[in-house]
């Protein structure tokens, strides 16, 4: 019997798919902006172009995630929706060979033969195509992905996640906006490294650990290289 205050099925599984990427959405919107604006602040103090550079990152961050989200959910919504059209085509016209294919898959998970044809008889009679869909492709017809809601909520993360180092940047005094970005960015890339670990059910030192080496390797070399231009004259 199902607990109507437990979660079952995919639905818990759908949920942690998008809570991980919104955390994926979002530190990539803090290491590729916080970079960008470090990057400017080596070579200049002027505030205008570290806000200039940084809105473009903002936007240009959000529509690559946005666009690159589209695609990807988009192929995926494709492929899935042929092969729903495929298997109910197949229920149409082979419905005593999808019978017994369905029974011969319950079979392999271990029913007897008689136990797993009773099975896929009831499955098919209730909702022939739902049954099969589940048992061949793990497909649920009703939980295919919008590519405009992955994209939206891509987009979203990603900014969620630049206003912190453009803030940082931006708002503090000229000397110690460099240091007090460094730090923000660091913190703020620990914690998505541990959600992003508790979700995936890892362990979240490492996970932190790892997302803060390389957040602070983006930064330093931007930094750098930020910081040998704006000596060197070039810009």
């Amino acid at each position: 019997m199902l607990h109507a205050n437990e979660p079952h099925g995919n639905d818990i599984a759908h949920r942690l798919n998008w809570l991980r990427a919104g955390v994926l959405g979002a530190n990539d919107g803090i290491v590729s902006v916080a970079a960008i604006v470090v990057g400017v602040a080596g070579a200049t103090t002027q505030t205008g172009p570290i806000l200039i550079a940084g809105a473009a990152g903002v936007v240009g961050g959000a529509i690559s995630m946005a666009l690159g989200e589209y695609v990807s959910v988009s192929s995926q919504s494709d492929s899935q929706k042929a092969l729903i059209e495929k298997e109910r085509r197949e229920l149409e016209e082979e419905p005593e060979e999808e019978l017994a294919e369905l029974a011969a898959i319950y079979q392999s998970k271990g029913l007897s033969q008689d136990t797993a044809l009773a099975v896929a008889r009831e499955l098919t009679a209730h909702d022939a195509l739902s049954a099969h869909l589940s048992a061949e492709l793990n497909i649920d017809q009703e939980d295919i992905a919008s590519p405009w809601h992955a994209a939206f909520a891509s987009a979203i993360a990603f900014v969620a996640g630049a206003v912190l180092p453009m803030l940082a940047i931006l708002l503090p005094p000229e000397n110690i906006r460099v240091p007090l970005t460094f730090a923000a960015v660091l913190v703020a890339l620990a914690a998505t490294g541990s959600v992003g670990a508790w979700i995936g059910g890892s362990s979240k030192s490492k996970a932190a650990v790892r997302v803060v080496i390389g957040g602070a390797l983006a930064l330093a070399a931007t930094f750098a290289i930020g910081s040998l231009l704006g000596a060197t004259g070039v810009i």
